[in-house]
Protein backbone atom coordinates (compact mmCIF):
# COMPACT_ATOMS: atom_id res chain seq x y z
CA UNK A 1 0.00 0.00 0.00
CA UNK A 2 0.76 3.71 -1.03
CA UNK A 3 0.96 5.09 2.52
CA UNK A 4 1.61 8.69 1.14
CA UNK A 5 -1.48 8.52 -0.99
CA UNK A 6 -3.25 7.00 1.60
CA UNK A 7 -2.60 9.83 4.55
CA UNK A 8 -6.22 12.14 3.62
CA UNK A 9 -8.15 10.30 1.17
CA UNK A 10 -11.48 11.55 2.79
CA UNK A 11 -10.46 15.27 3.21
CA UNK A 12 -9.16 17.34 0.57
CA UNK A 13 -9.04 20.20 2.50
CA UNK A 14 -6.71 19.06 5.32
CA UNK A 15 -4.29 17.74 2.27
CA UNK A 16 -4.41 20.84 0.84
CA UNK A 17 -3.59 22.78 4.38
CA UNK A 18 -0.62 19.55 5.34
CA UNK A 19 0.61 19.92 1.95
CA UNK A 20 0.85 24.14 2.57
CA UNK A 21 2.48 23.59 6.28
CA UNK A 22 5.02 21.22 4.63
CA UNK A 23 6.26 23.58 1.72
CA UNK A 24 6.26 26.92 4.35
CA UNK A 25 8.34 24.70 6.80
CA UNK A 26 11.76 25.58 7.65
CA UNK A 27 14.34 22.61 6.37
CA UNK A 28 15.71 21.44 9.64
CA UNK A 29 19.46 22.36 10.00
CA UNK A 30 22.06 19.90 9.52
CA UNK A 31 23.26 18.09 13.09
CA UNK A 32 26.14 20.17 14.66
CA UNK A 33 28.93 20.73 13.15
CA UNK A 34 27.93 18.23 10.38
CA UNK A 35 29.15 17.61 7.92
CA UNK A 36 33.06 17.36 8.88
CA UNK A 37 36.22 16.38 7.25
CA UNK A 38 39.60 15.54 9.22
CA UNK A 39 42.52 14.05 8.07
CA UNK A 40 44.00 10.59 9.48
CA UNK A 41 47.14 9.96 8.39
CA UNK A 42 46.91 12.08 5.47
CA UNK A 43 43.81 10.80 4.39
CA UNK A 44 40.65 12.89 4.40
CA UNK A 45 37.72 11.70 6.04
CA UNK A 46 34.04 12.81 5.84
CA UNK A 47 30.86 12.53 8.26
CA UNK A 48 27.74 13.43 7.66
CA UNK A 49 26.81 12.71 10.82
CA UNK A 50 28.65 11.23 14.12
CA UNK A 51 29.42 7.28 13.89
CA UNK A 52 26.89 5.11 16.43
CA UNK A 53 28.49 2.19 16.57
CA UNK A 54 32.15 2.57 16.95
CA UNK A 55 34.95 0.31 18.22
CA UNK A 56 38.06 1.54 20.36
CA UNK A 57 41.44 -0.95 20.17
CA UNK A 58 43.54 -0.48 22.70
CA UNK A 59 43.92 1.58 26.31
CA UNK A 60 45.07 4.14 25.29
CA UNK A 61 42.81 4.59 22.41
CA UNK A 62 39.70 3.56 24.41
CA UNK A 63 40.71 6.12 27.51
CA UNK A 64 40.34 9.07 24.92
CA UNK A 65 36.73 7.77 23.85
CA UNK A 66 35.60 7.41 27.36
CA UNK A 67 37.25 10.98 28.35
CA UNK A 68 34.80 12.35 25.51
CA UNK A 69 31.96 10.36 26.85
CA UNK A 70 31.63 8.60 23.92
CA UNK A 71 30.31 5.30 25.21
CA UNK A 72 26.75 5.67 24.00
CA UNK A 73 28.11 5.69 20.67
CA UNK A 74 30.30 2.59 21.48
CA UNK A 75 29.74 -1.08 20.70
CA UNK A 76 32.93 -2.21 21.77
CA UNK A 77 36.58 -2.48 22.41
CA UNK A 78 39.53 -4.96 21.47
CA UNK A 79 43.22 -5.44 23.08
CA UNK A 80 42.67 -5.00 26.53
CA UNK A 81 42.55 -7.73 28.73
CA UNK A 82 45.35 -9.73 26.67
CA UNK A 83 47.72 -7.14 27.56
CA UNK A 84 47.00 -4.70 30.29
CA UNK A 85 45.82 -4.74 34.04
CA UNK A 86 42.19 -3.40 34.15
CA UNK A 87 42.31 -0.61 36.17
CA UNK A 88 39.14 0.12 38.33
CA UNK A 89 38.30 3.24 36.90
CA UNK A 90 38.90 1.75 33.27
CA UNK A 91 36.08 -0.71 34.10
CA UNK A 92 34.13 1.55 35.48
CA UNK A 93 33.93 4.07 32.01
CA UNK A 94 33.88 0.70 30.21
CA UNK A 95 30.46 -0.15 31.46
CA UNK A 96 29.03 -2.97 30.04
CA UNK A 97 30.70 -2.28 26.66
CA UNK A 98 31.99 -5.86 25.69
CA UNK A 99 35.39 -6.74 24.50
CA UNK A 100 35.35 -8.29 21.38
CA UNK A 101 39.10 -9.82 21.49
CA UNK A 102 41.79 -9.81 23.99
CA UNK A 103 44.62 -8.77 22.03
CA UNK A 104 44.09 -8.02 18.04
CA UNK A 105 40.96 -7.50 16.53
CA UNK A 106 39.94 -10.10 13.33
CA UNK A 107 38.02 -8.84 10.41
CA UNK A 108 35.38 -11.44 11.77
CA UNK A 109 35.48 -9.77 15.44
CA UNK A 110 34.74 -6.24 13.78
CA UNK A 111 32.21 -7.26 11.65
CA UNK A 112 30.10 -9.22 14.24
CA UNK A 113 28.59 -5.93 15.82
CA UNK A 114 27.88 -4.35 12.40
CA UNK A 115 30.46 -1.13 13.01
CA UNK A 116 30.34 2.05 11.25
CA UNK A 117 33.73 3.34 12.88
CA UNK A 118 36.91 1.84 14.00
CA UNK A 119 39.76 3.98 16.10
CA UNK A 120 43.13 2.38 16.03
CA UNK A 121 46.74 2.85 15.10
CA UNK A 122 49.19 1.40 13.39
CA UNK A 123 50.39 -1.77 15.89
CA UNK A 124 47.63 0.07 17.59
CA UNK A 125 45.43 -3.08 16.04
CA UNK A 126 46.67 -2.67 12.61
CA UNK A 127 49.59 -3.66 10.85
CA UNK A 128 50.30 -2.28 7.18
CA UNK A 129 49.13 -5.25 5.07
CA UNK A 130 48.05 -7.04 7.60
CA UNK A 131 43.41 -8.13 7.38
CA UNK A 132 42.56 -5.28 9.35
CA UNK A 133 43.32 -1.84 7.30
CA UNK A 134 41.47 1.40 6.71
CA UNK A 135 41.29 -0.32 3.42
CA UNK A 136 40.02 -3.26 4.31
CA UNK A 137 37.70 -1.93 6.75
CA UNK A 138 36.31 0.99 4.17
CA UNK A 139 35.48 -2.21 1.79
CA UNK A 140 32.70 -2.82 4.52
CA UNK A 141 31.77 0.58 4.63
CA UNK A 142 33.43 0.96 8.26
CA UNK A 143 35.66 4.32 8.30
CA UNK A 144 38.63 4.54 10.38
CA UNK A 145 40.64 7.34 12.16
CA UNK A 146 44.35 6.14 13.14
CA UNK A 147 45.86 7.76 15.82
CA UNK A 148 48.27 10.21 15.25
CA UNK A 149 51.02 8.80 16.70
CA UNK A 150 51.63 5.85 14.77
CA UNK A 151 51.27 7.66 11.23
CA UNK A 152 55.27 7.14 10.88
CA UNK A 153 54.73 3.41 10.49
CA UNK A 154 53.39 4.32 6.98
CA UNK A 155 54.95 7.80 6.18
CA UNK A 156 58.49 8.36 7.99
CA UNK A 157 58.22 11.89 6.89
CA UNK A 158 55.86 12.70 9.96
CA UNK A 159 57.40 15.53 13.13
CA UNK A 160 58.32 14.45 16.09
CA UNK A 161 56.02 13.65 18.99
CA UNK A 162 54.52 16.43 20.91
CA UNK A 163 51.58 17.18 23.07
CA UNK A 164 49.75 18.33 19.76
CA UNK A 165 50.07 14.95 18.55
CA UNK A 166 47.67 14.03 21.66
CA UNK A 167 45.30 17.33 21.55
CA UNK A 168 45.30 16.65 17.66
CA UNK A 169 43.59 13.08 17.89
CA UNK A 170 41.07 14.44 20.95
CA UNK A 171 40.23 17.46 18.49
CA UNK A 172 39.58 15.17 15.44
CA UNK A 173 37.81 12.78 17.35
CA UNK A 174 35.43 15.20 19.12
CA UNK A 175 34.57 16.72 15.86
CA UNK A 176 33.93 13.58 13.75
CA UNK A 177 31.46 12.65 17.19
CA UNK A 178 30.10 15.88 17.69
CA UNK A 179 31.43 16.95 20.38
CA UNK A 180 34.03 20.05 19.33
CA UNK A 181 33.47 21.88 22.39
CA UNK A 182 34.15 19.02 25.27
CA UNK A 183 37.17 18.22 23.25
CA UNK A 184 38.45 21.88 23.71
CA UNK A 185 37.32 22.07 26.85
CA UNK A 186 39.61 18.83 27.63
CA UNK A 187 42.63 20.16 25.81
CA UNK A 188 42.37 23.69 27.65
CA UNK A 189 42.44 21.87 31.24
CA UNK A 190 45.46 19.73 30.49
CA UNK A 191 47.22 22.36 28.68
CA UNK A 192 46.68 24.75 31.68
CA UNK A 193 47.86 21.61 34.31
CA UNK A 194 50.92 21.16 31.55
CA UNK A 195 51.85 24.84 31.55
CA UNK A 196 51.70 24.93 35.74
CA UNK A 197 54.29 21.86 35.75
CA UNK A 198 56.46 23.49 33.08
CA UNK A 199 56.34 26.90 35.16
CA UNK A 200 57.93 24.90 38.29
CA UNK A 201 60.99 22.96 36.15
CA UNK A 202 61.84 26.35 34.55
CA UNK A 203 65.16 27.16 34.06
CA UNK A 204 66.02 23.25 35.09
CA UNK A 205 68.76 21.47 34.11
CA UNK A 206 67.13 18.70 31.36
CA UNK A 207 67.68 15.36 32.85
CA UNK A 208 68.29 12.49 30.63
CA UNK A 209 65.99 9.79 30.62
CA UNK A 210 65.73 6.23 29.22
CA UNK A 211 62.03 4.31 28.45
CA UNK A 212 62.97 0.94 29.24
CA UNK A 213 59.83 -0.89 27.91
CA UNK A 214 61.11 -4.72 27.58
CA UNK A 215 63.24 -6.85 25.59
CA UNK A 216 66.23 -8.94 27.13
CA UNK A 217 68.81 -9.38 24.43
CA UNK A 218 67.80 -5.79 23.13
CA UNK A 219 65.64 -3.10 24.72
CA UNK A 220 62.21 -1.74 23.49
CA UNK A 221 62.17 1.98 23.89
CA UNK A 222 60.53 4.75 22.82
CA UNK A 223 62.51 7.04 19.98
CA UNK A 224 61.08 10.64 18.62
CA UNK A 225 58.38 10.18 17.26
CA UNK A 226 56.69 7.98 20.41
CA UNK A 227 54.83 10.02 22.83
CA UNK A 228 57.44 9.72 25.98
CA UNK A 229 59.58 11.47 24.07
CA UNK A 230 56.88 14.86 24.43
CA UNK A 231 56.15 13.81 28.57
CA UNK A 232 59.90 13.93 29.50
CA UNK A 233 60.34 16.80 27.79
CA UNK A 234 57.33 18.44 29.18
CA UNK A 235 58.24 17.39 32.65
CA UNK A 236 61.88 18.55 32.63
CA UNK A 237 63.64 15.58 30.84
CA UNK A 238 65.43 14.81 27.98
CA UNK A 239 64.75 11.31 26.01
CA UNK A 240 68.44 9.87 25.20
CA UNK A 241 66.92 8.07 22.37
CA UNK A 242 64.97 11.12 21.01
CA UNK A 243 67.53 11.38 17.75
CA UNK A 244 65.91 7.53 16.86
CA UNK A 245 64.13 7.71 13.86
CA UNK A 246 61.03 5.83 15.34
CA UNK A 247 57.93 5.99 17.48
CA UNK A 248 58.63 2.16 18.83
CA UNK A 249 61.55 0.01 18.42
CA UNK A 250 64.83 -1.70 19.45
CA UNK A 251 68.26 -0.13 20.27
CA UNK A 252 71.28 -1.80 21.30
CA UNK A 253 72.70 -1.89 25.04
CA UNK A 254 75.26 -0.36 23.89
CA UNK A 255 73.58 2.94 23.04
CA UNK A 256 72.11 3.22 26.36
CA UNK A 257 75.23 2.71 27.93
CA UNK A 258 76.80 5.48 26.11
CA UNK A 259 74.08 7.64 26.53
CA UNK A 260 74.40 7.26 29.97
CA UNK A 261 71.45 7.86 31.31
CA UNK A 262 70.28 9.55 35.07
CA UNK A 263 66.82 8.35 35.23
CA UNK A 264 64.70 5.46 34.15
CA UNK A 265 61.02 5.40 33.09
CA UNK A 266 59.90 1.01 33.52
CA UNK A 267 56.52 0.31 31.66
CA UNK A 268 53.97 -1.16 34.15
CA UNK A 269 51.94 -3.88 31.57
CA UNK A 270 50.40 -6.27 34.16
CA UNK A 271 50.84 -8.06 37.61
CA UNK A 272 54.34 -7.67 37.98
CA UNK A 273 55.47 -5.73 34.81
CA UNK A 274 58.03 -2.90 36.02
CA UNK A 275 58.82 -5.48 39.11
CA UNK A 276 60.35 -7.65 36.86
CA UNK A 277 62.15 -5.54 34.31
CA UNK A 278 63.99 -3.37 37.45
CA UNK A 279 65.30 -6.77 38.63
CA UNK A 280 66.28 -7.56 35.40
CA UNK A 281 68.12 -3.74 34.85
CA UNK A 282 69.90 -4.40 38.29
CA UNK A 283 71.30 -7.94 36.88
CA UNK A 284 72.02 -6.70 34.25
CA UNK A 285 75.93 -7.16 33.53
CA UNK A 286 76.18 -3.30 32.02
CA UNK A 287 72.60 -1.80 33.39
CA UNK A 288 73.43 -2.78 36.41
CA UNK A 289 76.54 0.16 36.90
CA UNK A 290 74.88 3.11 35.70
CA UNK A 291 74.27 5.70 38.62
CA UNK A 292 70.58 5.74 37.81
CA UNK A 293 70.24 1.63 38.57
CA UNK A 294 72.44 1.63 41.69
CA UNK A 295 70.87 4.86 43.43
CA UNK A 296 67.17 3.67 42.02
CA UNK A 297 66.33 6.59 40.38
CA UNK A 298 63.08 5.02 38.43
CA UNK A 299 59.67 5.43 37.79
CA UNK A 300 57.47 2.68 36.33
CA UNK A 301 54.21 4.41 34.32
CA UNK A 302 51.50 2.44 33.13
CA UNK A 303 51.01 1.76 29.31
CA UNK A 304 47.91 3.79 28.90
CA UNK A 305 50.06 6.66 30.37
CA UNK A 306 53.05 6.61 27.90
CA UNK A 307 51.15 6.11 25.14
CA UNK A 308 49.36 9.00 23.47
CA UNK A 309 45.81 9.45 25.68
CA UNK A 310 44.37 11.43 28.19
CA UNK A 311 46.75 10.10 31.28
CA UNK A 312 49.53 11.66 29.43
CA UNK A 313 48.60 14.78 31.47
CA UNK A 314 49.00 12.66 34.55
CA UNK A 315 52.47 11.11 33.54
CA UNK A 316 54.00 14.47 33.04
CA UNK A 317 53.09 15.50 36.52
CA UNK A 318 54.35 11.95 37.76
CA UNK A 319 57.93 12.68 35.87
CA UNK A 320 58.06 16.20 36.81
CA UNK A 321 58.17 15.58 40.45
CA UNK A 322 60.12 12.74 40.13
CA UNK A 323 62.79 14.31 37.83
CA UNK A 324 62.97 17.32 39.55
CA UNK A 325 61.69 16.95 43.31
CA UNK A 326 63.31 20.23 44.32
CA UNK A 327 61.13 22.11 42.57
CA UNK A 328 58.48 20.71 44.56
CA UNK A 329 59.21 20.52 48.12
CA UNK A 330 59.75 16.57 47.41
Amino acid sequence: MNRRRSLFPRYPALASLALLSLVLAPVPAAASGFPVTVESCGRPITFDKAPQRAVAHDQNISEIMFALGLQPHMVGLTGITGWYKMTPEFRAAMGDLPELAPKHPTMENLLAVDPDFFFAGWYYGMNPGGEITPDTLGAHGVAVYELTESCVHIDSGQPRATLDTLYADVRNVGAIFGQREKAEALVEGWQARVARIQGQVAGSVPVEVFLYDSGEDKPFTAGRHAMPTALIEAAGGRNVMDDVPTSWGTVGWEAVLEREPDFIVLVDYDAGGWEKSWAFLQEHHGMSGLAAVREGRFLPLRYGEITPGPANIDAVEKLARALHPERFGE
